[in-house]
């Protein structure tokens, strides 16, 4: 599915994050960027050790939730890695929706500040962490629409998106944010 913002465009798409041929893709990471399982442990499987070197080198105390830092992407098909810390899913009345606007919007100006054209999102906080998904799909779609709309750019923003099921959950975000 594409979706035309002006002269950019977001796309859904149902594969695998780690082969994506893109300036950035973006890691599902915790606090301490230490690693985990999902997406991120397979982010590190796929990039290598050098990953976990760099991030543990440039970033001793982590990155906080609802932020992001870049590095290189190691062996990935990419010229970054962008690790963005998405929330913990509480109930939804901790901050959890700000925290994860937040997370994107930071992905997306260290794309703009860094001068990547493309950059590919998993569905954050959406696994390991808890959000709901279709919560997730709606708050990620419409923070990177009004993103873009404002900037112009990144010219391509790519939702890559694991299973089916989570493919289904963007694409209906996308049906009831853009108008017909």
């Amino acid at each position: 599915m594409i979706v035309k913002l002006g002269p950019c465009r977001m796309e859904l798409v149902q594969g695998d994050i780690t082969q994506q041929h893109v300036d950035a893709i973006v890691n599902a990471a915790n606090s301490q960027l230490a690693g985990g399982g999902g997406v991120d442990g397979a982010i590190h499987d796929a990039g290598g050790p050098s990953i976990m070197k760099e991030t543990s080198e440039k970033y001793p105390e982590g990155c906080a939730t609802g932020n992001a830092v870049a590095t290189g992407a190691g062996q990935l098909p990419a010229k970054y890695l962008f690790h963005a810390v998405g929330p913990i899913w509480r109930g939804g009345r901790q901050g959890e929706a700000e925290q994860l606007a937040a997370a994107c919007r930071a992905c997306l100006k260290l794309a703009v500040e860094m001068k990547c054209d493309t950059i590919a999102f998993p569905a954050l906080s959406a696994g390991a962490y808890g959000y709901p998904l279709d919560l997730a799909a709606a708050n990620l779609v419409k923070t990177t629409m009004d993103f873009v709309r404002w900037h112009q750019k990144p010219a391509v923003v790519r939702f890559v998106l694991f299973d089916q099921g989570a493919f289904g959950a963007f694409a209906r975000a996308v049906e009831e944010i853009v108008p017909r």
